[in-house]
């Protein structure tokens, strides 16, 4: 599993009160004997719980907590890209370059935020403020182009309306 990063704190990662209250919540929409098919929306509670992103501690720590083995946890978090292995920065930007968005010149968007924040793909800020990330479809193609930052959508984009999202980020 050497593309699973170990966290660097040391600390074993666990759910807050508030979030095993939700775990409760989410496997309470699946039938007792298939617990496991929570792995999931529990994965998406962790990385939302753990900073943005699932070190392997925190697989291990769902895989536990969803009474799976934990190589079918690293088999789902590997596959979906939207589970973050690695650390991201504070402003996730992900960014839509499918069919519908490049139709619609998701090419300049992706030169206005690369020229912007000074990253391609795949890359975080030196502060940690920004990930950019290239994604196939953010499900909102009636308006593209659009991108995502963190869990917030943004459509209809422009170089300029890119450029002024990012400036006004706290």
């Amino acid at each position: 599993m050497s593309e699973l990063q170990k966290s660097s704190s040391g600390v074993p990662p666990r759910f807050s009160e508030e979030a095993m209250r939700q775990v409760e919540v989410i496997f309470q929409r699946y039938p007792a004997d298939r617990r496991d098919s929570a792995v999931m929306p529990v994965l998406h509670l962790a990385q939302k719980e753990f900073g943005g992103w699932l070190s392997q501690e925190a697989l291990d720590y769902v895989a536990e907590v969803v009474g799976m083995p934990p190589i079918r946890v690293y088999e789902v978090a590997t596959f979906y890209t939207m589970y973050n292995l690695k650390p991201v920065g504070t402003y996730h930007v992900q960014v839509c370059t499918n069919i519908s968005c490049w139709l619609c010149a998701s090419d300049e968007i992706v030169r206005a935020l690369q020229n912007k924040l000074q990253l391609s793909f795949g890359e975080s800020s030196k502060d940690g403020r920004f990930t950019l990330s290239e994604v196939e479809c953010l499900g909102a193609c009636v308006n593209a182009p659009m991108l995502q930052i963190n869990d917030d959508y943004y459509e209809n984009l422009t170089p300029a309306k890119v450029s002024e999202i990012i400036d006004q980020l706290p």
